[in-house]
C-alpha cells in the first residue's frame, strides 16, 4: 500500500510538523500544497476583512497551487492535512483536491487549529474529492508520531 501525505501549512508551521511526523511514522511520501502566490502575514490576518484569506474564502475564489504530485495515480491512500480555516480546509487545499482524481483511493483529512474543533471538516472537503469518500477527519495539536500512526492505521 502506497501512502501520500499532502498538506498545506500556514506561517506557524504546526501543520507541517504534524505532516512530517505522520509521513515519517507511516513511511509515506510527503507533498506540500503551496499556493502559487505565497501568503504573507498580512494575507493571513483573518481579523482584517480585506485580507487575502478573507477575500478568497468569502469571494469563493480559486487559489492556484504550485507544483504537483508525481504519479498521483499510484497512491492507494491520501492523507490531506491543513489548518482549520473558517471551519474547513483553506481554498488552496480544496483546489488541490479538486484537480486530482481520487477514484479507488482511501482518503482522510487531518487538521491543526488554534481553537476550532474538527466539526464537519470531512463533509466540507468531500465535494472537492472526486471518486472517493473522505473516511475521517481528525484534529491534532501535537506532532507525536504515536497517535498519528494509530489514527492512520485505523482508517
Amino acid at each position: 500500500m502506497k501512502t501520500l501525505v499532502a498538506y498545506f501549512s500556514a506561517e506557524s508551521g504546526r501543520t507541517r510538523g504534524v505532516a512530517e511526523s505522520l509521513a515519517s511514522a507511516m513511511g509515506a511520501d510527503l507533498f506540500e500544497i503551496r499556493p502559487e502566490k505565497p501568503y504573507t502575514a498580512a494575507d493571513l490576518n483573518y481579523i482584517n476583512p480585506l485580507s487575502r484569506c478573507n477575500r478568497e474564502k468569502f469571494g469563493k475564489k480559486k487559489v492556484p497551487f504550485a507544483g504537483d504530485v508525481e504519479n498521483f495515480e499510484s497512491y492507494d491512500t491520501v492523507l490531506v492535512g491543513f489548518p482549520i480555516w473558517y471551519g474547513g480546509a483553506p481554498g488552496v487545499v480544496n483546489d488541490f483536491c479538486q484537480a486530482h482524481d481520487f477514484t479507488g483511493k482511501k482518503v482522510a483529512a487531518f487538521a491543526t487549529s488554534g481553537g476550532s474543533g474538527i466539526g464537519k471538516t470531512a463533509q466540507k472537503l468531500q465535494p472537492f474529492v472526486k471518486g472517493a469518500p473522505v473516511a475521517d477527519a481528525k484534529l491534532f495539536q501535537s506532532a507525536d508520531p504515536g497517535p498519528l500512526k494509530a489514527w492512520a492505521q485505523s482508517l
